[in-house]
């Protein structure tokens, strides 16, 4: 496998670009190809059995792009899929979401927790197997976010509709005195500035993402496919199941920060 592959990255949508501004910050000279099946998302809503077959499906449009490990961006298809992707891909690393439970009970000085999550992140087994090893002694206040992704998707996370929504699920955390809180879904944390904005300091924002990269890099590291190519500018390849403008928009307002060249594309992903 070429050190100069990409790092294949998929999400229901367009939340994984949380996931790829923190792994380009960190690994600025990676390639990178994006996957948002915008088409399906979100998949949240959707049976796992679709969840899983849509995820082996992308991946393996990321494998014919050469890809050299994946990222599956997205907590839900984590949940749904990744032990599979792992069965039927075993030659290929994946790093997967997990909600940041464990750091968030550690640091918790009220002893209080919250997690903004989906629906369906929170009915998982992933979920429950986390709250059990790393939430002994702390309280969950465990809260699912309907309504965010789709705000997120439509670029309206500084909206008032979006305002006033997290304020609904946020409002109760500050009343039960939470002072974590465990961003559970990878869309979440464009919506940062609201966030803040209700809970004035008086949470602390736990977002996975910046873990997932050092995830990356680790087993970069580990398999010796670190891209050594430094002087040239990487490679950022986008591709969409629905709107391809959209992606691009979205793209484009979320990483303003990334250096590098562009390609935005349609794709059709059977399954």
């Amino acid at each position: 496998m070429r050190k100069s592959a990409s790092i294949g990255i998929f999400d229901s949508g367009i939340g994984g670009l949380s996931v790829l501004r923190e792994v380009a910050a960190l690994l600025p000279h990676e390639r990178a190809c994006y996957v948002a099946d915008t088409a399906y998302c979100p998949y949240g809503l959707r049976p796992a059995d679709e969840v899983r077959k849509r995820s082996q499906s992308i991946v393996r449009f990321l494998l014919d792009k050469s890809c050299k490990l994946v990222v599956v961006a997205c907590n839900t298809a984590t949940t749904a899929a990744i032990d599979e992707l792992r069965r039927v891909f075993p030659d290929i690393p994946f790093v997967g979401m997990e909600p940041a439970v464990k750091p968030a009970a550690k640091q918790s000085k009220t002893r209080i927790v919250g997690v903004l999550a989906t629906a369906g992140t929170l009915q998982s087994p992933l979920f429950k197997q986390s709250k059990a090893r790393h939430a002994a002694g702390v309280k969950l206040h465990v809260v699912a976010g309907n309504g965010l992704v789709e705000l997120v998707e439509q670029g309206r996370e500084d909206s008032p509709e979006a305002l006033a929504l997290l304020r609904t699920y946020l409002q109760p955390m500050l009343d039960d005195n939470v002072d974590e809180l465990v961003l559970g879904c990878t869309h979440y944390p464009f919506l940062t500035d609201g966030i803040e904005k209700i809970t004035q300091g008086r949470m602390v924002i736990v977002n996975p993402a910046p873990a997932v990269a050092a995830q990356v890099k680790r087993l970069l590291e580990q398999y010796n496919l670190l891209n050594d190519e430094t002087t040239t500018q990487p490679f950022y390849e986008f591709f969409a199941t629905g709107s391809v403008d959209a992606l691009a928009k979205l793209q484009k307002r979320h990483l303003p920060m990334l250096s590098g060249r562009y390609s935005h594309e349609k794709l059709r992903i059977k399954g």
